[in-house]
């Protein structure tokens, strides 16, 4: 006895995938804006209040990681700082970021002050002034003076 296999269509499906830009900066990149980088070394949590603020959000919020997590000296996490992470990652959404919440987790975890430098930095790029440029062309009909006398009803 013999089996036949009826013919099968295969459908294909091509999906693209369109990532989005990364972060401007990089998670070690200090010596791009200096100031940035000294305001955290020297101030970490003022610096984090005016990042918060300049996102939009309560300026106290990130003084929020320090008695959710259980670190206060040395600022080593014991656990991963969860105001830092929402932060992280609703930055990341706003602005199209490309990246997982795994990506913001472990960067929060090992670089917590390199990751609020990162956001100021970012912040501070995206809040550049736009400036826009219309070049536009402009013709102008010139009309020669006539040599006729202008008509004047009194005549």
């Amino acid at each position: 006895m013999a089996t036949f296999t009826q013919p099968q269509s295969v459908i294909t499906q091509q999906v693209t995938i369109i990532k989005g830009p990364e972060w401007s900066t990089g998670i070690c990149d200090c010596c791009d804006d200096m100031g940035v980088c000294c305001c955290a070394t020297w101030c970490l949590p003022c610096f984090m209040c005016k990042t918060a603020s300049d996102f939009g959000q309560c300026v106290c919020l990130p003084l929020l990681d320090p008695m959710l997590t259980g670190y206060f000296f040395g600022f080593t996490p014991l656990t991963i700082p969860p105001i830092s992470l929402a932060m992280r990652a609703s930055m990341r959404e706003r602005f199209g970021i490309q990246g997982t919440i795994c990506d913001d987790c472990c960067t929060v975890f090992c670089c917590y002050s390199c990751s609020w430098c990162q956001m100021a930095r970012e912040l501070k790029k995206r809040k550049q002034p736009l400036t826009i440029v219309n070049a536009q062309t402009t013709t102008f009909n010139v009309v020669q003076p006539s040599l006729q006398p202008a008509y004047n009803p009194k005549y």
